[in-house]
């Protein structure tokens, strides 16, 4: 029995996704956009430190966050260039480009960060080889619910009409037009210099991110309300991915999966949550909305649903199909709104 255990042991380490000591060692470029002191890029640090550990070092990432390599609207295409060998992606900073993934970030879709990210990685994945075939998908996540953030409260959907708003994404961004509003396009790292200069009244967020970039301290009112999420990606330059011996590729492989994708995402969720004690503190006030706020906000919030069903359904995918699939992973994570 000792030696059938053994055998066993012996069988199950060798099955284990290891890249072979004889395989070539490569350094590959990560690129992303948010600050070395931002928890998503100690979650990249973790995740490129497993491969390494995995690959028996043969596969090594250099990092280079902050925009180093290029703006945060263009890390898919610097993945598809070859500039980037991996990015942190979010697809709708480029709007119209991707719109099956953009069913993730519908208004009151989504209530939890990790369990949303399990969610969408799961529902995403039989739409990624054809919407993102410039690239291999590897894994997709969600942010923890995010709001708007003003110096002085929304607390109905007139109240946007007029105001200068940065959007999250490109659904948000629709939604602001939607309210009135006029947007101001500009990542999560540029927020605080187009507010402090005036150029945009408002922004939407989760609380941890607006906090870390200091929000706190120059706008006073936070809605607290899951208005949104915004979808990310990790994606690899193809031919990269192509040219790695099969055990290396297999040790990838291993890391671009719905199990990784919540492990992303899990101490994202933890800090955008965290962010929300934060803003409680000093000067901010953070202010919930009534039922019947909330409900007038779902309603002026419907027809989003309904351009969305518009835009797949002319690329060929049905809405309904993939609404309902989606709900469905939404509810197994216990993160449906």
């Amino acid at each position: 029995m000792y030696a059938r255990v053994i055998a066993l042991a012996a069988a199950l380490a060798l099955s284990a996704p290891h890249a072979e000591a004889q395989d070539r060692t490569v350094e590959l470029k990560l690129s992303h956009f948010m600050p070395p002191s931002h928890p998503l890029h100690k979650a990249l640090e973790d995740w490129a430190a497993s491969i390494e550990k995995a690959s028996r070092g043969t596969i090594n990432y250099k990092i280079y966050p902050a925009q180093q390599l290029g703006k945060a609207f263009d890390q898919y295409d610097m993945v598809r260039d070859r500039i980037a060998d991996v990015s942190l992606v979010v697809p709708s900073y480029q709007p119209g480009r991707f719109p099956i993934i953009a069913g993730g970030e519908l208004p009151f879709s989504i209530s939890a960060g990790t369990g949303g990210s399990r969610a969408l990685d799961a529902w995403y994945r039989q739409y990624a080889g054809n919407e993102m075939k410039d690239v291999k998908f590897c894994l997709a996540f969600v942010h923890h619910p995010g709001t708007f953030h003003a110096n002085r409260k929304i607390m109905v959907p007139d109240d946007v009409k007029g105001m200068k708003v940065r959007p999250a994404n490109a659904t948000v961004a629709s939604f602001v037009t939607l309210l009135g509003g006029t947007n101001v396009q500009a990542s999560a790292p540029e927020v605080r210099d187009i507010l402090e200069k005036g150029i945009a009244e408002a922004v939407t967020l989760p609380a941890g991110t607006a906090a870390f970039f200091g929000l706190d301290r120059i706008l006073r009112y936070h809605m607290d309300a899951p208005l949104y999420t915004t979808a990310f990606v990790i994606v690899i330059n193809k031919a990269v991915y192509d040219e790695l011996p099969a055990a290396q590729k297999a040790v990838v492989d291993a890391h671009c999966t719905n199990e990784w994708a919540a492990r992303v995402a899990e101490p994202f969720d933890e800090f955008e949550r965290a962010g929300e004690v934060k803003l409680r503190t000093g000067s901010s006030e953070i202010y919930e909305l009534t039922a019947d706020q909330l409900a007038l906000w779902k309603r002026v919030a419907a027809p989003l649903r309904k351009k969305w069903f518009d835009t797949v359904r002319k690329i060929g995918v049905n809405p309904v199909t993939a609404v309902d699939g989606l709900r469905d992973e939404l509810v197994k994570q216990n993160a449906a709104y």
